[in-house]
């Protein structure tokens, strides 16, 4: 709990002083308007629970309309989401169907092993995933958060919050004040919410960067995707939907040392694309980058909680992966499936949004998952992303064997899917 105290919480409206203008209190307040901030306000805001969500960025210029080659890998379960808070259906541009995956283990340059793991459509009764791109995303998401009546957009703006026990106060930079029954941290891994809340964070990171891309490729992929592990990193191609200009259009996520990354990121698009082809082979024929690349820093991190008085946090806020299993936004949209589910249920039932119990079952339903995907994501990566010859025996059988039995590749599919 911050230092500091408010009156009792009272609804609609809340006496600011004379430091703002006062407007008309909410029930949740978010901070952040990332894809899991956003997506949670829309979803609230179908339920009819009144929202505030803040930005430091204005969201319009947020929607680029230049490919940029960054994308996003969408779960099953994380769709379901997406549709039920109104996002899905403002799409601007197909989503690409992920329906096989391959998983193999090798070094650049050199075939894989011949001993992998497939996933295919046996494994599940509809595709495993579907891959957006960001901006397509940005812009559904900016649709849906103006069209709903219920959420009160302010961004660019900067909240400060002032939590007791009674309710949450909020003002921002642009002279607002009103009153929250919760706020929700949703800024990312460096969340100031957070961090004001005195919830300590354990980082763990991995001296790696992420190379981010897209490129295009003589044959087409059949929403067939690629999980290569290589010494350095795993390397992964993930089926896009065309485009006017590219019929055969792939996303490229690939780990690297920190060095390396930023060398390999500045080569030139030949050297660049001959890189890429080391790590992919040639079963998609020739590729030829598009768009921007990206490279970011590889760490993990975890909250010690996710709540404080009146507090939640979600998303990045809690916690952060490594990417080798395309798992990080799909956990945050888990988060907000949990945390909207309780948030709706109490509303219904007239129980108050931010009160201790409510916070309590959301940690309770989120934080041990959450825990076991970082755990299984970082052994993977310590198991994967090196060059030892009994370490590579062993991971190449254990493939091989996970091959072999359908039910437990049916058992992994369905907890990657978030079903």
């Amino acid at each position: 709990m911050t230092d500091g105290t408010i009156p009792p919480f009272v609804t609609p409206p809340f006496v600011s002083g004379p430091a703002g203008d006062a407007l008309d209190d909410v029930d949740v307040c978010i901070v952040g308007a990332g894809p899991v901030g956003a997506t949670l306000a829309c979803r609230l805001a179908v339920a009819g629970i009144r929202v505030a969500i803040i930005d430091h960025a204005a969201l319009p210029p947020m929607e680029d309309p230049a490919f940029d080659g960054r994308a996003y890998a969408i779960a099953a379960g994380s769709r379901l989401l997406l549709e039920a808070a109104g996002v899905w259906a403002h799409l601007p541009l197909p989503a690409c169907a992920i329906e096989e995956i391959r998983v193999s283990d090798g070094r650049p340059g050199e075939a894989p092993s011949p001993l992998h793991l497939e996933f295919g459509r046996q494994d599940a009764a509809q595709p495993f995933g579907w891959m957006i791109e960001a901006r397509a995303l940005r812009v559904a998401l900016n649709r849906s958060l103006h069209d709903a009546a219920a959420i009160r957009v302010m961004a660019p703006d900067e909240a400060s919050v002032i939590r007791t026990a009674e309710g949450a106060v909020v003002r921002t930079r642009s002279g607002c004040v009103f009153g929250a029954r919760l706020v929700v941290a949703a800024e990312g891994r460096r969340s100031a919410l957070r961090d004001q809340a005195r919830i300590a964070v354990t980082r763990l990171p991995y001296h790696q960067r992420g190379i981010v891309c897209a490129v295009t490729h003589e044959r087409p992929h059949h929403n067939r995707a690629l999980e290569h592990f290589l010494p350095a990193g795993p390397f992964a191609q993930l089926p896009m939907a065309p485009t006017a200009g590219h019929a055969n259009l792939s996303a490229i996520v690939w780990s690297e040392d920190e060095g390396v990354a930023q060398r390999m990121a500045a080569l030139p698009d030949a050297a660049f694309a001959h890189e890429i082809q080391r790590r992919m082979g040639d079963w998609l024929g020739r590729v030829t980058p598009v768009g921007r690349r990206w490279t970011y820093p590889l760490s993990a991190q975890y909250a010690q909680r996710y709540f404080d008085t009146r507090l939640a946090l979600v998303g990045d806020s809690a916690h952060g992966i490594h990417p080798i299993a395309g798992q990080g936004l799909n956990l945050g949209f888990r988060d907000v499936t949990a945390l909207s589910d309780l948030l709706i249920a109490a509303h219904e039932r007239g129980e108050d949004l931010g009160g201790p119990q409510v916070l309590r079952r959301y940690q309770a339903r989120c934080r041990p998952a959450n825990m076991l995907m970082l755990a299984a994501t970082d052994m993977l990566e310590r198991l994967f992303g090196n060059d030892n010859p009994l370490l590579r025996g062993a991971r190449d059988v254990g493939l091989a064997a996970v091959h072999r039995m359908p039910a437990l590749r049916r058992a992994f599919v369905r907890h990657a899917m978030g079903l």
